[in-house]
């Protein structure tokens, strides 16, 4: 993981903390890949789940 960033599993979800602060919250398919990820040894982890969804969100607000 990046520097300053630790995750934990709790239940089916898996919480990101940076430098102790609560940063997101992973559920259902976004927690498999994100555990998928660390097990192969990803240095930065989800993070191309996160460049897709802040492009899902740049996508919605132009069509509002």
């Amino acid at each position: 993981m990046p520097n300053g960033f630790a995750y934990e599993v709790r239940g089916g979800a898996v919480v990101i903390r940076h430098h102790g602060r609560l940063a997101t919250t992973l559920r259902a398919a976004a927690a498999d890949r994100f555990l998928t990820e660390v097990e192969r040894g990803d240095p930065q982890p989800g993070a191309r789940a996160e460049k897709c969804r802040a492009a899902e969100r740049l996508s919605a607000r132009g069509r509002s």
